[in-house]
């Protein structure tokens, strides 16, 4: 009797890794997209793919939810609606960074999000964190002083410092969707980021300059490179170990 359920753990993690990796194919196509969009400035940019998410989030819960989509929606809670604000700082964070420090910056800063997350998870679930991860943490936050310390007068602080921003609530976000993922269906939280995301930067937005062929590839992104991915991620994350999914998340600089 109990052989079918601990058979069953493995190709649960296996089916979680594999949806991560999805995920970051999905995540990983903004960049080629993006460069095709011809009139939309950067803002208008992140509002129109935040607006989209929200509306695919809406089409993903009605296929998977049908009439209890609303009901879902509204069963969130506290945990729900926190794990929305955190992806609405993901999903604004790192455009704001890049108008206000290097992409360089950016992407280093970002890019820390396992040892984010293995740091949440040791302060708040518990989990242990091996030497080797102490020891990049300590590293990572070294550089980021060193970091922060070398462009102290250079007009860069408020850029780097919204950059940190965002591995920090992935970090959150990722414990959180692994501790309230098995109670809560977290899913209907990308739908809360996405609209947080977009009235956040609406008024950045306007007026609006965006062409017919840009909405496309913007509505292209909200939903195949946000809300779908996003959807995938909350599902593993209920598998996977916050650093897992961080981790397995960084294919998507590759």
């Amino acid at each position: 009797m109990t052989a079918r359920p601990m058979a069953a753990e493995p190709n649960r993690h296996r089916r979680a890794v594999a949806l991560v990796f999805c995920a970051c194919l999905l995540w990983s196509i903004a960049g080629v997209f993006t460069r095709h969009v011809e009139q939309a400035p950067r803002w208008e940019t992140t509002f129109w793919r935040s607006f989209f998410c929200a509306v695919a989030m809406l089409v993903i819960l009605a296929v998977l939810h049908r009439r209890r989509a609303v009901e879902e929606v509204m069963r969130l809670g506290r945990a729900g609606l926190a794990s929305g604000a955190l992806w609405a700082v993901m999903f604004t964070g790192f455009m704001l960074a890049l108008t206000q420090t290097s992409t360089a910056n950016t992407l280093i800063l970002t890019s820390i999000s396992p040892l984010t997350a293995s740091l949440f998870a040791w302060l708040l679930l518990g989990e242990r964190v091996p030497g080797r991860t102490w020891l990049l943490i300590g590293v990572a936050f070294a550089g980021i002083l060193v970091m922060f310390g070398g462009e102290a007068g250079g007009g860069r602080m408020a850029g780097n410092l919204i950059a940190l921003s965002v591995p920090l609530a992935a970090g959150l976000n990722f414990v959180l969707m692994r501790k309230s993922g098995a109670r809560v269906n977290l899913i209907p939280a990308v739908l809360v980021g996405g609209l947080l995301s977009a009235l956040a930067t609406l008024p950045l937005a306007w007026p609006f300059l965006a062409s017919p062929g840009d909405l496309a590839i913007l509505a292209l992104l909200g939903a195949l490179q946000l809300a779908l991915p996003c959807a995938l991620a909350v599902v593993a994350a209920r598998s996977l170990s916050p650093t897992e999914v961080a981790l397995i998340g960084l294919t998507e600089c590759v």
